[in-house]
């Protein structure tokens, strides 16, 4: 290559960098060729998995897979159900994993009026709690109490029933508290917390202050409940602690319980020794990170395999599952592949199209997604759709898809609060229904609470969803410091008006108050972006000759495009200073 042609390509990319880059168009892949490379693994599982799935009636059960992808930076857990991505989740290498730690505070003050303590627990934002989440918990409809662990003192405390009127006097300011963290801090909000406190374990829930033992009602089978209700009887439970059995404990003998118990006990034992060290603030507990936390989750889900690309994190996670179910360490795998694991499972491509605006339908359509500060809008658009538009159940079927991808997305973006979905209009009862049911069918499956209402007559559905932290495209990307993250800028129609207006009105002022005459001539320079001087000089300039004949004014410009689209200053061109 000569010189010549070296300085063109050199030129060209300096001028591409100048540029915004191109919004990169994901072509969707198509769930059915998803769908075939999940099958084509599931085959080649060991012989003996695909024994206990035949013997277990789940032959034809979808292929779930979990595929880590972990780096010096970030660590990123994608789940594969027959192929598909379910969900996602991001841990970058230093974040604070706040939801769930517990600390030990103080309270720094009161807020009456807010019903709510403000708790220093260290960090720089003091925590909220709730006079709510400071009286014992309410019974949880979730769970069924079979059994009552609680001491002297919790009896006496529960016939007392205090009330949120007592709040201040039992925790004045500047009595210690521990607090556990229910919700991250999201945006300028301190973290949420509460005294009732919950650390979970494979198959039981610890609830150290509660002195109440239950039952997760998910748990459905009749028998079922009957056994593991005699085996949360025959638990050795310290005298004032409580605890759960969650729907992994469901079919598990009473070893597991056993076992798990033991680890929460000598989890609590560890809180406690540093409580009793007299330091606050004190951090007591933290989750654990991502990785461990995933070995913790998938043994409790039917998950048929796992596979990581770091030779560290597999060596960590096949340490942590010796340590519960080495039965379980079958299931786990190294990548060893040149070719990135998000890459070679089509992860990468569905990630990024996950964050996109607009998410395409498998049939043709699309669903628009738009976070705002207060709410999520959700719109449903037909599109090109492949259906039968002339057909009788095209609307209600477009429907039931975009209901479907809707609350995918809500999972794999971990969109939370308050979210607004605009179906296309139905106007019979039973179809509005048919999509409400698919909605809450499809909501079941995340372990987020959620609460959907019925669609209105104008095709609106309202839900909420909780969310601990703070969704994923909030922390991938960042708020645009050109626009202050409005998502756009004023026009270059609307900066002329802007400054033919402020021209004129500081040619007034200088008539009026600078005790300018009218027939001295009055020179302007005006600093400007050079997308407003091309409007002024092309649509918009015998505006501005209009402008200085009738106020006898002489305009000079300079502009430079480093200048914000939206600013630009009238000087006095003799000794530059501005002019208002």
């Amino acid at each position: 290559m000569n010189t010549s042609s070296t300085a063109d390509t050199e030129d060209k990319i300096q001028a591409e960098l100048r540029e915004k880059p191109r919004e990169k168009q994901v072509e969707p892949i198509p769930r059915d060729k998803l769908r075939k490379g999940s099958r084509e693994r599931a085959k080649k599982r060991p012989i003996l998995q695909k024994i206990a799935a035949a013997i277990s009636g789940n032959k034809n059960a979808p292929y779930r897979e979990l595929i880590i992808n972990a780096e010096p930076l970030e660590t990123r857990v994608a789940l594969l159900v027959d192929g598909v991505l379910e969900k996602f989740q991001v841990e970058r290498s230093g974040e604070n994993r706040m939801v769930g730690a517990i600390y030990k505070g103080k309270v720094q003050n009161l807020e009456p009026g807010l019903k709510a303590a403000f708790v220093d627990i260290g960090l720089p934002k003091n925590a909220f709690l709730h006079y709510w989440d400071i009286l014992p918990a309410a019974e949880d409809k979730s769970v069924e109490i079979v059994r009552e662990n609680q001491s002297e003192e919790q009896k006496r405390r529960r016939n007392e029933k205090p009330t949120l009127k007592d709040i201040p006097k039992l925790y004045p300011v500047g009595t210690d508290i521990v607090v556990q963290i229910t919700k991250g801090q999201i945006g300028t909000k301190g973290p949420r917390t509460t005294t009732n406190l919950a650390i979970p374990g494979r198959f039981l829930v610890l609830m150290p202050y509660s002195g109440q033992c239950g039952i997760s009602r998910k748990i459905e089978d009749r028998s079922e409940r009957d056994r593991l209700k005699k085996i949360l009887r025959t638990l050795t439970i310290p005298e004032g602690m409580g605890v759960i059995i969650r729907t992994a404990g469901e079919g598990k003998k009473i070893r597991y319980f056993i076992r798990d118990l033991h680890l929460l006990l000598r989890k609590w034992k560890e809180i406690n020794d540093i409580l009793e060290s007299g330091k606050n603030p004190a951090l007591l507990y933290q989750e654990p990170d991502i990785i461990e936390r995933t070995v913790r989750d998938f043994l409790t889900e039917d998950i048929d395999r796992v596979l990581v690309d770091s030779p560290e994190a597999y060596t960590k996670m096949l340490d942590s599952v010796s340590e519960i179910s080495t039965q379980s360490k079958r299931k786990i795998g190294h990548f060893k592949d040149d070719i990135p694991i998000f890459e070679r499972f089509n992860i990468e491509r569905q990630i990024e199209q996950t964050f996109q605006r607009k998410v395409p339908l498998p049939s043709g359509g699309e669903i628009v997604i738009e976070e705002t500060e207060a709410l999520v809008a959700i719109d449903v658009n037909t599109g090109s759709h492949k259906g039968n538009k002339d057909g009788k159940d095209y609307i209600v079927q477009a429907n039931i898809e975009a209901a479907r991808e809707a609350a995918r997305q809500i999972r794999l973006r971990n969109i939370g609060g308050l979210i607004i979905l605009d179906f296309i209009d139905m106007k019979n009862k039973r179809d509005r229904n048919a999509v409400y049911n698919t909605m809450r069918r499809e909501m079941e499956t995340d372990k987020a609470k959620s609460h959907v209402l019925p669609i209105s007559q104008l095709g609106i559905m309202q839900m909420t969803r909780q969310r601990h932290t703070e969704s994923n495209i909030s922390g991938i990307y960042t708020g645009c410091p050109y626009c202050a993250a409005r998502g756009i800028v004023k026009s270059s129609r609307t900066m002329s008006v802007e400054i033919q207006r402020r021209v004129v009105s500081i040619v007034r002022h200088l008539r009026s108050v600078g005790g300018r005459s009218q027939g001295e001539k009055i020179d302007l320079r005006v600093l400007l972006h050079p997308t407003n001087l091309e409007r002024l000089r092309q649509e918009d300039e015998q505006h501005l000759v209009d402008i200085e004949e009738a106020y006898n004014v002489g305009l000079s410009f300079r502009s430079d495009p480093g200048y914000h689209v939206e600013n630009f200053k009238v000087v006095d061109p003799t000794n530059g200073q501005e002019l208002r």
